[in-house]
């Protein structure tokens, strides 16, 4: 075993999985409750549920419509109105505003309950990649503290399941390149669905697939490239030929380096096939409903509609560019209303405890991040491409040297990380900058996944080091977020508030 091998992280005792879990399972608890305190509340279609909810409920009445998007997530909206029209709760509250009287909880709850299972995705994601549950914990953890995807969970909205879904066939990807022939096999076309399933809710899930795509170009440019050739044994190791084998390379390394195991024949099948073949089927109960127009000239209506769409404040008052994102300078307020006096328990809007004088009060759901979390982030997605770029700058203007030597710049399994996380940074980011119609910040949301992700591996980095004032700086980071999450949670989830209160959490002209 080499030097670095012996610095890596190996996986924890038996006796630390009860405590791994334990956490993991409280941040479910937490995003769970989250997501569904005062669900039903306010009565009334927020934001874009005036599309979705509605089109999800015009499947039900078999009322034609047009959408913009492929039909995926209207199914799964629709399916939670069936499911909940049978539930006893949220009876009090009822509306016909999507062409049927409905409850509010019921075209919500399907949502709440998967933008839950995010956190532990993303968890799953960071365990996969570095086998530290720590590492783990924490990347849950700061998902399930942002006001964005949970905003985004509470109503019937559908980047929740554009999200998930892409983020379970990478979590399905990085479990088949730890496995071997069958399974491996049974992973990838998992994985192959999923990201199908993306692309099924909104063609910019196909980012996902772009992320492992980039990925698999790098691999193979590595693999070609003379400058690699020396560690290339290193970079890419051989398949293991035992079961111990394989135990010893999960702790010492990422399943990222099995990449090079998977040849064209799995990549075009999985990646490819599989992902064209489940968009395809997604669209089969929509056509037998509205057989006109059919699948091609669809793809075509839904490709010149985005075309069409104009871009600037005269679009939508809340269009952002792109560049604008990682620093949140332009969220999105979601629902406001302002009222001039407490209200009663038959008010539509009542909330569990009445709010104290002055009487001008305002409920305001805003559609943005956890500031602290977005703006730490942005400078970890920096700082991890610093430090990429400065690794291989190193290996290439040095000669003769392997991965293992005593190098400045990241070990073998972190080189790995990082260069996953800017590449799927990068292509859920970078192909918003030829899209010429109006975006908003939610477009986002892939990206910031891969930017919390970095910025988990940093804080686990100092938690985990010997040096004193790195592992301060580790929990300070952490309160500080959890913090943040807490001072802005009254316009994540709507709650009462002073104009005094409203403005003190509206740090920029550009936030209201």
């Amino acid at each position: 075993m080499t030097d670095m091998d012996m610095t890596l992280p190996t996986r924890p005792s038996r006796k630390s999985v009860p405590w791994f879990w334990m956490g993991m399972a409280l941040v479910f608890l937490l995003s769970l409750s989250l997501r569904f305190w005062g669900l039903s509340q306010p009565n009334i279609l927020v934001f874009d549920e005036v599309y979705f909810a509605k089109f999800a409920n015009n499947y039900l009445t078999h009322t034609d419509f047009f959408d913009t998007h492929p039909p995926l997530s209207k199914y799964l909206i629709a399916i939670g109105i069936w499911l909940g029209g049978h539930f006893p709760v949220g009876k009090d509250t009822v509306n016909n505003l999507t062409g049927t009287q409905l409850t509010t909880f019921s075209y919500r709850w399907l949502n709440a309950l998967t933008g839950s299972f995010i956190p532990l995705v993303v968890g799953g994601i960071a365990y996969q990649l570095s086998h530290r549950r720590s590492y783990g914990f924490i990347a849950s953890l700061f998902v399930a503290v942002d006001g964005l995807f949970l905003v985004e969970s509470r109503y019937a909205l559908n980047n929740i399941y554009l999200v998930l879904f892409g983020l379970l066939a990478q979590w399905c990807l990085l479990v088949a390149l730890e496995n071997q022939q069958k399974r491996r096999g049974l992973w990838l076309a998992l994985s192959g669905i999923c990201f199908g399933a993306s692309a099924s809710v909104k063609w910019n899930g196909l980012w996902f697939l772009l992320g492992i795509y980039l990925i698999l170009i790098t691999t193979w440019a590595m693999r070609s490239l003379p400058f690699f050739r020396s560690i290339a044994a290193e970079l890419f190791p051989k398949k293991s030929s035992s079961n111990s084998e394989l135990g010893t390379l999960k702790t010492t390394s990422t399943p990222l380096q099995n990449l090079g195991q998977l040849n064209l024949k799995k990549i075009f099948l999985n990646l490819g096939i599989i992902p064209g073949l489940v968009y395809s089927l997604v669209w089969i109960p929509h056509l037998l409903l509205y057989p006109k127009p059919g699948f091609w000239e669809m793809q075509q209506k839904l490709l010149s509609y985005h075309q069409n769409v104009g871009n600037g404040p005269q679009e939508h008052p809340y269009c952002s560019a792109w560049y604008t994102w990682p620093l949140m300078i332009r969220p999105m307020g979601y629902y406001f209303q302002k009222v001039d006096e407490t209200p009663s328990p038959s008010s539509p809007l009542f909330f569990p405890s009445k709010p104290s004088p002055p009487k001008i009060i305002y409920y305001d759901v805003h559609g943005m991040g956890n500031p602290v979390l977005w703006w730490l982030s942005a400078i970890a997605i920096l700082v991890v491409l610093s430090l990429l770029v400065f690794t291989i700058r190193t290996w290439v203007t040095a000669s003769d040297i392997t991965v293992n030597q005593t190098m400045p710049g990241l070990q073998r399994a972190e080189f790995w990380i990082v260069l996953y996380l800017i590449l799927n940074y990068i292509a859920n980011l970078l192909p918003w900058v030829r899209v010429t119609r109006c975006t908003f910040i939610y477009h986002y949301m892939g990206a910031s996944i891969f930017a919390f992700l970095a910025l988990a591996w940093i804080v686990d980095r100092c938690l985990r080091g010997y040096d004193l004032f790195l592992r301060m700086v580790g929990v300070t980071i952490v309160f500080l977020i959890l913090i943040s999450f807490v001072f802005w949670l009254p316009v994540f989830l709507g709650f009462p508030l002073s104009p005094e209160a409203f403005y003190s959490r509206m740090w920029f002209p550009s936030w209201i």
